[in-house]
């Protein structure tokens, strides 16, 4: 029987069908990649249709599971496998972008411990229950997952980058706002500042007057009387009054200005802190450090015990991070290298790979631009890395038991 290795495509947060590409362009293309590697299986791919990225992970999850559980069983069906749950013949590669890996490492962790990682820490921090790190696995996974492929999945957190380097762009560019502003506002202010002097100058210099002003005849002094708080006029150009009026018009167009500007820019005003803030909305569990950490390292107990692959392609800036700025006080601190997720440093977690972009100004559009090749100039090399790291996943064992149907 010719076995299946059945690709399964997982969007991120408010992703959708078209998050791997128009027309299933990436998807296709990994197929054609890993088709001459591994030519004695039939290769399948399915995306996950477009799911509500909000609520609770662990319901999300299971909704995919059932739905994964569903065309597993179609394709054995169709197969004709004897023992689908004893033997597969068909295995299955997760492959999840950005949030979509997460749920991803969620499912194949249940469906090999019957657990679930998300809340499984209590919220007053305590350690995690080494008794569920020790549960004994289940071998025998229906459906089998094969491995775990993400692409820029925060398994560890978002990189503190996101919005540090972006808060900076935006404190540079606020500030040299409030420059012109400045600006402005001393033109404003200098011509009515200038013409109130000259206003007192002029009236330190009238001589004083040799003769008594006339008295007021009884019509003016109820006039005055009935407005007591009427200041009277006074001599000069009359910058005073009209400076002032230009001053707050001058402001209020200033502002208004600089708001439509900020409204027609927002969308890259908000980009690198509306991802990194969204992403925490989606159940908050890139805020629990201690549920990432064991996420992972269940993922290698998987890895180890069960040969479950683990990987993780994670974007990092390239030449155009250079061109932003020269120095950068965020640069300074948290390193050169510019990446959407915090990177393992010590810990064993998978194999992780670096995507470099060399186009990409910023983490987020690096992020979200992965399975785009006019945005993405490493798309080639990202797609050789996928492919190579899932063909070294399949079991040999397995892959060489996969044989053509003869029909009589």
């Amino acid at each position: 029987m010719k076995k299946t290795l059945l690709l399964c495509f997982i969007h991120g947060f408010k992703g959708n069908d078209h998050t791997f590409g128009p027309n299933q362009a990436f998807p296709t293309h990994l197929l054609s990649l890993l088709r001459p590697l591994l030519p004695k299986l039939n290769l399948e791919f399915l995306i996950y249709p477009t799911y509500e990225t909000r609520g609770d992970l662990t319901d999300c999850v299971n909704r995919f599971r059932d739905w994964l559980l569903n065309k597993v069983i179609d394709l054995e069906v169709s197969l004709g496998t004897p023992s689908p749950t004893v033997e597969p013949g068909v295995r299955v590669i997760l492959i999840g972008h950005s949030m979509g890996g997460i749920v991803a490492a969620e499912t194949a962790i249940s469906i090999a411990s019957e657990q679930a990682i998300n809340g499984s820490i209590p919220n007053n921090g305590n350690s995690p229950d080494q008794g569920n790190m020790k549960a004994p696995l289940n071998s025998l996974m229906f459906p089998y997952i094969q491995a775990v492929l993400a692409f820029d999945t925060p398994y560890l957190g978002i990189s503190p980058g996101v919005v540090a380097h972006g808060a900076e762009t935006h404190y540079s560019k606020a500030a040299e706002v409030m420059g012109q502003l400045s600006g402005l506002a001393s033109i404003w202010g200098g011509a009515s500042s200038n013409a109130a002097k000259e206003n007192h100058h002029q009236q330190r210099q009238a001589p004083q007057k040799a003769i008594e002003a006339p008295p007021s005849t009884q019509k003016q002094q109820q006039q005055q009387q009935q407005q007591p708080d009427q200041k009277p006029q006074t001599g000069g150009s009359g910058w005073g009054k009209w400076g002032t009026l230009a001053l707050a018009a001058g402001a209020v167009g200033a502002i208004t200005a600089t708001g439509a500007a900020a409204y027609l820019k927002r969308e890259q005003i908000t980009q690198g802190l509306t991802w990194a803030t969204s992403h925490l909305e989606f159940v908050g569990c890139l805020a629990r450090k201690e549920e990432l950490r064991k996420r992972v390292a269940y993922m290698m107990r998987l890895n180890k015990e069960l040969n479950v692959g683990f990987g993780n392609l994670y974007t990092r800036l390239g030449k155009s991070a250079g061109a932003l700025e020269k120095v950068s006080m965020v640069g300074t601190v948290l390193g050169d290298e510019r990446t959407f997720c915090v990177v393992p440093q010590r810990d064993q977690a998978g194999d992780w790979r670096p995507a470099i972009n060399d186009k990409a100004r910023d983490e987020t559009w690096a992020h979200m631009s992965m399975f785009e090749p006019k945005e993405n100039p490493g798309y080639d090399k990202l797609s050789a890395d996928a492919r190579d790291m899932i063909a070294s996943w399949v079991n040999q064992e397995w892959y060489e038991s996969s044989t053509e149907t003869i029909h009589a």
